[in-house]
């Protein structure tokens, strides 16, 4: 009995010294951690690494921060990889779900920068990443993966390369949606004055969403050598049969052919009509009514469109019923008034102020007789780019604001046509638009 009561007491000492052990470092890493974030969120990063280390060895589930803040440290104190790939390794372990997308997106980053891995290596990171989530991959990366399936399946397996196309334009899609909705309810009351947290808000979600918006026109940039209708019409020729009853792939396929101008090929019709069978949606309705319009039934094709707009109940879906209809329409004045309408029901739609920019812009022409008229074109047009980028930052403004700014008139121009700077002009024809001479 003495024997007994021995080993339990030793037992009872063990176990209580042990959890004294545990309460010891956990004070440690509480007392370590208050000493290093301080120290990282200052940018003293030197002070800062004693304190991350010992955490990394001792306290490695304490918080997500010891690598988030770490991997800035790795690179800017050690520049080492070893620690960086520590760093890489145990935030995967510890904090798996704590977006691993980005943390596999960053780590190829630092090792694409300090040439640390081979390309094959890096696209390994970059699909890890992409698998889990494209819109959390940085816009640089996103491209990079994409540059790295289009080279390698664009001759073998394109339905791959557009399938990869797809997922991520879907993806960062529903992410500007996300972003465009938090704007608009931070800004639709122009009276009211934003306080310091929500102007914060305000500008992240204006720069996240910028930065996404990058992405549909650089992979089109990238894609646009291999989407061809040439290119397109047989393969899904080739995988029709098999995919018939496939909504998504009806829909995706559709929706390339018609964003690639292929409308005029019989099979365009076959896939809208198929889209429509199978999911009784607005969004086929609309692409049904675009095939009847073409096939000169006008009456039919405007029921259509009123069907599939009565049947959608999102606004911001029903924007882009419209503004389609608007890029099927070949009269310009609708096509803007169709544009228009779309902006009734999304007023933050950038895309929709830029395709009225884009009508404005092929009419430089036919709206002006003088040089000095023609680039006053691309005045009303960069006016509406703009506007495109101040009320949707996602919306990919950037490239169409350059490229009109370069077309504007010049001051030899403005000289010559003996107008002042500054002052208000209009221009003529369908597009009947007033508009300020630039400054120069």
């Amino acid at each position: 009995m003495k024997k007994i009561t021995f080993l339990l007491a030793i037992s009872l000492f063990i176990v209580s010294a042990k959890t004294n052990a545990q309460d010891d470092l956990k004070r440690e890493c509480t007392i370590k951690y208050n000493l290093f974030k301080p120290d990282f969120l200052s940018k003293n990063y030197t002070a800062a690494y004693d304190n991350w280390i010992y955490l990394m060895d001792n306290c490695k589930d304490l918080s997500v921060n010891i690598y988030k803040y770490g991997a800035t440290i790795a690179e800017k104190v050690r520049k080492d990889p070893a620690l960086a790939k520590r760093v890489y390794d145990q935030r995967l372990q510890y904090f798996p779900k704590n977006n691993p997308a980005k943390v596999h997106s960053d780590y190829a980053t630092y090792l694409s920068k300090n040439k640390l891995a081979s390309e094959d290596e890096i696209f390994l990171l970059l699909e890890k990443a992409y698998k889990i989530s494209p819109k959390d991959m940085s816009v640089k990366n996103i491209y990079k993966y994409f540059q790295g399936i289009t080279d390698r399946y664009k001759d073998t397996n394109p339905q791959r390369v557009f399938d990869t196309y797809d997922d991520v334009v879907e993806s960062v899609g529903e992410k500007l949606d996300d972003y465009a909705a938090k704007i608009t309810k931070l800004t639709k009351d122009s009276t009211r004055t934003l306080d310091a947290k929500e102007k914060r808000r305000l500008r992240a979600y204006s720069i996240n969403s910028k930065a996404l918006g990058q992405v549909e026109g650089g992979l089109d940039n990238i894609i646009s050598g291999i989407a061809t209708c040439e290119r397109l019409v047989p393969l899904y020729q080739r995988d029709y049969e098999a995919n018939k009853t496939n909504s998504v792939w009806l829909r995706r396929a559709v929706s390339r052919m018609f964003n690639k101008g292929c409308q005029e090929d019989p099979l365009y019709e076959t896939l809208a009509k198929s889209y429509a069978d199978v999911t009784q949606s607005a969004d086929a309705f609309n692409f049904v009514a675009g095939v009847m319009e073409r096939n000169g039934d006008k009456v039919g094709a405007a029921d259509m469109r009123k069907k599939a707009f009565d049947l959608e109940t999102d606004p911001i879906k029903k924007a882009r019923l419209k503004l389609r209809e608007a890029q099927g329409t070949k009269n310009k004045s609708r096509a803007r008034a169709l544009a228009y309408e779309a902006l009734k029901y999304n007023p933050n739609m950038g895309k929709a102020y830029l395709f009225i920019a884009g009508l404005y812009g092929k009419s430089a022409n036919s709206c002006g007789k003088s040089e000095f008229e023609k680039r006053m074109v691309f005045v009303a047009a960069l006016n509406k780019a703009l506007k495109a980028q101040r009320l949707d930052p996602g919306s990919g403004a950037s490239r169409f604001i350059r490229s009109y700014r370069k077309n504007l008139p010049d001051s030899k121009l403005i000289f010559t046509a003996g107008v002042d700077r500054g002052s208000s002009y209009t221009i003529k024809c369908w597009i009947n638009e007033t508009v300020r001479v630039p400054k120069g």
